[in-house]
C-alpha cells in the first residue's frame, strides 16, 4: 500500500505541491500511517489554528520529546520555554514581553541598517557567478536578529551555525545524530548568551537584551532561563523563515519572468507582493499540534489527543480559499496568509521578515540588470519543517 504522505520523502522536500494537491482533493482530513491527522485545507488549517483546547506544547508528548534527547536535555528545557511552544498564560507573558522587540517603530528603525547590509554584502558578491544562499540570504537575518539584541555581529557565524542546527527540533524526519548535535548547539548557545546577559544585568544598554533582562508583566521578570530560550528563538523563527522566504522568493520570480518584470518596472508593488510571494511558496511548510479537546472539521471528529499536522504549503494553495492557486501574481490582493501561522500564535517578527525581503528584491532589481539562474540542478535543504534551497545559483549583470 502507497503512503499518502510520508514527509520524509526526498520528493516532497523537491516538490511537496503536487502532494498536497492529491490530498486535498482525495484525503483531505488524512489520517496517516505515521499516527498524526494531516491537514491540507485551507479551512482546516485555519480552524485549529484558531481553536480552544489546541496546544502548542508539543514536548507534553512523551515520544516527541524522547527523540529530542529527553524531557530533561538541554533542547527540550530550552523549548520548553520558547514562545512558539507555550500555551495559555505561560504564552500570553511571554509574548507580551517579546511583543516590544518587534514593533512597528522597531521595524521601522531597522530599515536603513538592513537596506546597507543588504547593499554591504551584494557589494561583495558584484557581479558574475555568485550563490545568493550563502551570499546574502543566509547572512543578512542573522546580522539584523545580532543587531535587533544587540549581540555582537562579529559573531554571527556562530549565531548562524547554532541557529541552522537547532532549528531542526520540530523537524518530524529528525534522526538519532540531529539530536546528539542539536543539545551540542544549544550548550554552546546558551553558555554564549548567559555571558551576555550577566553582562547586561551588571551594566544595561541600550538593546533588546537589556529589555528583556528588565522588563515585567504583572510584576513578574522573565527568569535567565525563559530569556535565554526565547532569544536561542528569535535566532531560529527570525533566521529560518527569511532565508527561506529571500532564497524561495527569488527562484519563483526567476520561474516568472513575467511577474519579475511587473515589479521591475512598478518597484512599488513589491512591498505588498511580499504576501503572494510567501503564499507561493511558503517558507514554512509544516506546524503541528496537540488536541486537548475534540476538535470537528465536516463530518470527522478528531479526538482528544490527537496529533495534528498542519500543512501551511498546502493550505495557501487551496483553490477553495484562492482563485488559480498555482499561479503566481504578485498583484494579487485579498491574501489572509497562514505561511506566518495564525491565531494566538501568529509570528511576531512577520512584518521584520517581509521587509527584510523587500528589501532584498528592491535592491537586487535596481542594482542587476541581468539576474538568471545558472542552470545547475537546486537541492532543498533536508528540513520538512522549514522549505528552503540549500544553493541558490545565479548569474548577476549591471
Amino acid at each position: 500500500m502507497t503512503t499518502l504522505f510520508d514527509p520524509r520523502d526526498p520528493a516532497v522536500r523537491t516538490d511537496p505541491y503536487p502532494v498536497y494537491r492529491r490530498l486535498r482533493e482525495t484525503d483531505p482530513v488524512h489520517r496517516s500511517d505515521f499516527g498524526f491527522w494531516v491537514l491540507s485545507r485551507y479551512a482546516d488549517v485555519d480552524a485549529v489554528l484558531r481553536a480552544p483546547g489546541v496546544s502548542s506544547e508539543f514536548y507534553r508528548n512523551p515520544s516527541w520529546a524522547q527523540r529530542r534527547g529527553g524531557l530533561d536535555s538541554p533542547l527540550v528545557r530550552s523549548v520548553r520555554s520558547w514562545l512558539l511552544m507555550l500555551d495559555g498564560p505561560a504564552h500570553r507573558r511571554i509574548r507580551g514581553v517579546i511583543g516590544k522587540v518587534f514593533t512597528r517603530a522597531a521595524v521601522d528603525r531597522l530599515r536603513p541598517r538592513v537596506a546597507a547590509e543588504t547593499n554591504r554584502l551584494l557589494d561583495a558578491a558584484g557581479e558574475g557567478r555568485t550563490d545568493l544562499i550563502a551570499s546574502l540570504a543566509l547572512p543578512l537575518p542573522v546580522t539584523v536578529t545580532c543587531d535587533l539584541l544587540g549581540l555582537p555581529t562579529d559573531d554571527r557565524d556562530r549565531f548562524r551555525r547554532w541557529t541552522e542546527q537547532i532549528s531542526r527540533v520540530i523537524d518530524p524526519a529528525i534522526t538519532a545524530a540531529d539530536v546528539a548535535e542539536l543539545n551540542r548547539a544549544e550548550t554552546e548557545f546558551r553558555a554564549y548568551v548567559t555571558g551576555e546577559l550577566d553582562r547586561r544585568r551588571a551594566t544595561p544598554r541600550d538593546d533588546i537584551l537589556s529589555l528583556l533582562a528588565h522588563t515585567e508583566v504583572d510584576g513578574v521578570r522573565l527568569t535567565d532561563h525563559e530569556i535565554i530560550a526565547n532569544v536561542l528563538f528569535l535566532f531560529v523563527a527570525g533566521h529560518e523563515t527569511t532565508v527561506n522566504l529571500i532564497g524561495n522568493g527569488l527562484l519563483a520570480l526567476l520561474r516568472h519572468p513575467g511577474q519579475l518584470k511587473l515589479l521591475r518596472e512598478h518597484p512599488e508593488l513589491i512591498p505588498g507582493a511580499i504576501d503572494e510571494i510567501t503564499r507561493f511558496d511558503a517558507p514554512v511548510q509544516i506546524a503541528s499540534r496537540l488536541l486537548d479537546d475534540q476538535v470537528v472539521l465536516d463530518d470527522v471528529a478528531l479526538p482528544v489527543g490527537s496529533k495534528v499536522m498542519l500543512l501551511f504549503g498546502a493550505a495557501c494553495r487551496d483553490p477553495e480559499r484562492y482563485a488559480d492557486p498555482e499561479r503566481l501574481d504578485v498583484t494579487r490582493t485579498g491574501i489572509k496568509n497562514l505561511a506566518f501561522s495564525g491565531g494566538p500564535h501568529y509570528c511576531l517578527g512577520a512584518a521584520l521578515g517581509k521587509m527584510e525581503a523587500a528589501t532584498v528584491f528592491r535592491a537586487l532589481l535596481d542594482r542587476y540588470r541581468v539576474i538568471e539562474l545558472t542552470g545547475e540542478e537546486l537541492c532543498w535543504r533536508p528540513n520538512v519543517s522549514f522549505r528552503g534551497l540549500e544553493r541558490l545559483p545565479l548569474d548577476l549583470a549591471h
